[in-house]
């Protein structure tokens, strides 16, 4: 009986050291956000929505991140994720196969546009409908790199022509004064960007898409192998707060556009209407059944135009440039 009791204070005293004692991982609650800068390659713009609604959702801190866009060069990006500097950035998946060719060691993880963004816009009055109506065309294009220049020599391509078959005039981002001033016969742009200035300025236009004649990598998030290896968790902590912000912003594109107020300087002054269907345009370019995956034959298409183009010089391992499988 003695030894039973004695089991009993033993087992209860046990218990109680063991409640009082501390944890070895404090709850996420408690722990220090892991700082993330996130650079998206273009000035504060409400095509980045779902960042923003991500951050001021609360999304990343719920994952126990910190995160802050950075508006710097996507090419920068690209060398800086490689080199572990930076472990995320949304780059084009060009930029990540290009990096790869130098050795980078990038990895696309969650594919954001499930339409390549990039299309060729022109006067009505030019009568181009198709990629082969380029031909003896002038084209303004912001220059030769880029996803722009990579979209518009796949429209080429499909249309049977080569860039000696056109004029390309290096315009940097002034397509929209290109086209109404009469200097260019069409111009390469981004389709929620000069398109809907262009109509909202009154003009006619026709927009060729590089998507409708060739599937091929968009904007995306990109970490490194280095992060993959050590800190997976912290990748799938990442994408789920990113995709969980695209997911509200498909959802209601008007709650999202009054939170982009906050961090898109201006916005509130902005000719609402064009903004709006700015957010409208790239939504359609967000859509998927399953949002985040990347098409295996999309980066075949991607990687056989950068070889046509002399732009990679050999084949790569696909396999190591993109992964799925960090996706909830």
């Amino acid at each position: 009986m003695h030894k039973h009791r004695l089991f009993l204070i033993l087992l209860l005293a046990a218990l109680l050291a063991a409640a009082c004692a501390p944890q070895n991982q404090p709850p996420s609650s408690t722990r220090a956000p892991v700082a993330v800068r996130l650079p998206v390659g273009y000035i504060p713009n409400v095509q980045f929505a779902p960042l923003y609604v991500a951050i001021e959702k609360g999304y990343y801190k719920a994952e126990g991140l910190d995160v802050s866009i950075d508006y710097s060069m996507e090419s920068d990006n690209v060398a800086l994720v490689g080199a572990g500097q930076l472990q995320f950035a949304v780059v084009s998946g060009e930029q990540v196969l290009l990096g790869r060719a130098k050795e980078l060691p990038v990895v696309y993880v969650m594919a954001w546009y499930q339409q390549y963004p990039v299309g060729i816009a022109a006067p009505l009055s030019e009568n181009i409908q198709k990629p082969a109506d380029l031909k003896g065309k002038r084209i303004g294009i912001p220059g030769l790199y880029g996803a722009s220049y990579i979209g518009a020599r796949a429209l080429l391509a499909a249309g049977g022509l080569t860039e000696q078959d056109v004029t390309f005039d290096a315009i940097g981002f002034n397509q929209v004064e290109g086209i109404t001033s009469g200097r260019e016969q069409a111009a390469v742009v981004y389709l929620a960007n000069e398109p809907v200035q262009l109509r909202a300025l009154g003009r006619q236009i026709s927009v060729l898409k590089t998507a409708d004649y060739l599937e091929l990598v968009g904007n995306g998030l990109i970490t490194n192998e280095k992060t993959l290896a050590e800190q997976p968790d912290l990748v799938r902590a990442m994408i789920r707060a990113t995709l969980k912000g695209v997911q509200d912003t498909l959802a209601d594109p008007e709650a999202a556009y009054e939170i982009s107020k906050k961090y898109v300087e201006n916005l509130a002054q902005a000719d609402a209407a064009v903004q709006k269907e700015v957010l409208s345009t790239s939504i359609e370019m967000w859509k998927a059944e399953r949002l985040g995956q990347t098409n295996p034959q999309a980066w075949e298409n991607m990687q056989q135009v950068l070889l046509d183009m002399g732009l990679l010089a050999q084949k790569l391992d696909l396999s190591k440039a993109y992964s799925n499988a960090y996706l909830p």
